[in-house]
């Protein structure tokens, strides 16, 4: 399948998509559309039964329904699947090469899964993600962002913000203990908000300080060390106590005094070429008298002659400047005197200047750059040990601050723990679950960022039985109702805008399933729910309702997947009612149950 986003797939709406305040008249919202991020649209290939088939999904109560056997499960294994769920080649359908689910994901624009989709390198369809997920009848998984490969581990980091998937054999998000633990801070809302601003505050600072005070203590003799050859260095430089760019003018000096004999004689021989001595034979006549007399030719003829004239000028200025040099040269070659002691004393210092070059830099600025950074740290080095005693001050006192805010927070936790077990145990007590007892512990462990608690919701199913955690404490349908209770208290307070549910209804009939319906329809006035049942009573309560149904030759097709209207509804529900579809008692049992369902939402 083309793991690209794919335009032209069905497009709802954006009406459809509007949150629950959106809808209510005279609020703010009324008459803006909302993006509400829910699950649009699953498509499945070769999975289990399922050759090929498209769910629908609308906001609100979904429900799928079926025969047993027609591959009702199979919605939340793709779902699953799809969400980084193990990857069995065993689910891939018999015949098939591979097992392929696409879904369609309304996201928030501004929200943290658009933020990891760029992350990664993925595109959004406008305002929708598409995820793929295929597996090999080999065994091999493929996991598609927004059109790109990622690793199957992304999709399970993402599914943290999408999707609550509650199955008979998948792992729960909220028995995860960080989970739980971030689940019940929510729940105690504002009440927590203050004491855990300024325990994340002193927390923080209190692991800077640890870090810094640990570091100061336990390197004291690499400390010591390093500031020894610091200070060995240090004193060994303001020795020789080196000048910037004198290495420079030494090596210019040092050139000079070595080769003063030639220096001397070349500038004499150039100042008599230039000069020479007025007294000497014609023979020997120097460049500026030869200059001299052939101005002195020109000068007598140049009125005749503009050209001439000109030369005559170029010759003048020409003699101007040989005499300059000849006399420069001439006070040169007195100035150069050949000084064996200064010679000596020039090559001493650039001896010493290179062996500070050879340990501290490349060149005599370098030097002096490393002294300077080299005394700043020896300053921090010498004054450790005051900071040492600064540092673990506060670290005393950062300790009985975090005693202080996390007791503070430990207490605010209790209280709302035990709000919630009570709240939680009553609706399972109207979920057929009479005699079960949840306990949320809040016990002490390490200072950590969110505090020194640990949070393990626990489940006594009957009187005087211990309670344990969850999933020890329950059976696969226990643990379903036990979860919807959880989710239902928590409604509002748990952000993930999906809920699937797995068989929720096992072993429960009569009342307690129509108790279970309505708290679906519950949590579905805050979030997407997707149920799969096989309870009239829960059906009934749905906003939309999906029949999957099998084929002559027992695959579910592309059509096996439908949308039911009200008509449909009433024949699936005599069915999942008397075992009939066009049983008369069935039927109106069925009618009876959706009024019952649609007085209640409108009620609400």
């Amino acid at each position: 399948m083309d793991s690209r986003p794919r335009r032209g797939s069905r497009r709802r709406d954006k009406s459809d998509n509007l949150t629950t305040e959106a809808l209510k008249p005279g609020s703010v919202s009324e008459g803006l559309t909302l993006v509400r991020p829910m699950v649009d649209e699953v498509r499945i290939q070769g999975l289990g039964v399922i050759d090929e088939a498209v769910l629908e999904l609308s906001p609100g109560f979904n429900v799928v329904t079926g025969e047993t056997g027609a591959g009702k499960t199979m919605v939340v294994t793709s779902l699953g699947l799809m969400f980084g769920g193990r990857a069995d080649p065993q689910r891939v359908r018999p015949g098939a090469d591979r097992a392929t689910v696409e879904g369609r994901i309304v996201v928030d624009p501004g929200g943290k899964v658009v933020e990891r989709v760029d992350e990664a390198g993925g595109e959004l369809d406008e305002d929708t993600l598409i995820i793929t997920r295929s597996v090999s009848a080999e065994g091999r998984s493929r996991a598609f962002l927004g059109g790109r490969s990622v690793p199957v581990s992304m999709l399970i980091n993402l599914a943290d913000d999408l999707v609550a998937v509650h199955g008979q054999s998948d792992q729960q998000r909220l028995l995860q203990a960080g989970r739980q633990r971030g689940a019940l801070d929510r729940y105690a809302g504002n009440a927590l908000t203050k004491p855990m601003r300024a325990y994340t505050a002193s927390y923080q600072r209190h692991r800077q300080v640890a870090a810094l005070l640990e570091e100061l203590t336990t390197r004291s003799r690499e400390r010591a060390q390093e500031a020894d050859l610091l200070r060995f260095g240090l004193e060994e430089i303001e020795k020789i106590d080196p000048k910037a760019g004198e290495d420079v003018e030494l090596a210019a000096e040092e050139e000079r005094l070595g080769h003063a004999d030639g220096l001397r004689t070349a500038a004499t021989s150039a100042h008599e070429a230039l000069l020479g001595d007025p007294a000497a034979a014609i023979e020997a006549a120097n460049v500026v008298g030869l200059l001299g007399t052939a101005r002195n030719a020109l000068e007598a003829v140049r009125e005749h002659d503009p050209a001439l004239a000109g030369l005559a000028d170029r010759l003048a200025e020409a003699g101007y400047l040989v005499s300059d040099a000849g006399t420069e040269l001439a006070s040169y070659a007195e100035s150069i005197e050949a000084d064996p002691a200064r010679l000596a004393a020039v090559q001493e210092r650039r001896a010493e200047l290179t062996s500070l070059t050879r340990k501290y830099g490349e060149t005599l600025n370098d030097v002096l750059e490393w002294a300077r950074t080299s005394a700043a740290r020896l300053t921090e080095l010498d004054g450790d040990d005051d900071r040492i005693d600064e540092l673990a001050a506060e670290k005393d006192e950062l300790t009985e601050r975090l005693t202080a805010e996390a007791g503070e927070l430990t207490a605010v936790r209790t209280r709302a723990a035990e709000r919630f077990s009570a709240a939680v145990t009553e609706e399972l007590t109207a979920l057929a679950m009479p005699h079960a007892r949840v306990d949320v512990a809040v016990t002490q462990t390490e200072y950590g960022p969110h505090g020194a608690d640990e949070v393990e919701v626990r489940l006594a199913p009957h009187p005087g039985s211990p309670p344990l955690p969850l999933h020890k404490g329950a059976s696969g349908g226990e643990l379903s109702r036990v979860m919807l209770a959880i989710e239902v208290v928590f409604a509002g307070a748990d952000p993930v805008p999906t809920f699937v549910f797995d068989e929720v209804d096992a072993g429960v009939g009569g009342k307690a399933a129509v108790e279970i319906g309505r708290r679906l329809a519950r949590l579905a006035r805050n979030a997407q729910v997707i149920v799969v049942t096989h309870l009239p009573q829960v059906a009934a309560f749905a906003d939309q309702h999906l029949l999957v149904e099998k084929s002559d030759d027992g695959l579910v097709t592309r059509s096996g997947v439908t949308a039911l209207d009200r008509e449909g509804r009433l024949r699936e529900l005599s069915r999942m009612l008397a075992g009939l579809e066009d049983s008369e008692l069935g039927r109106a049992h069925a009618e009876e149950l959706l009024d019952l369902a649609a007085k209640e939402a409108a009620a609400s």
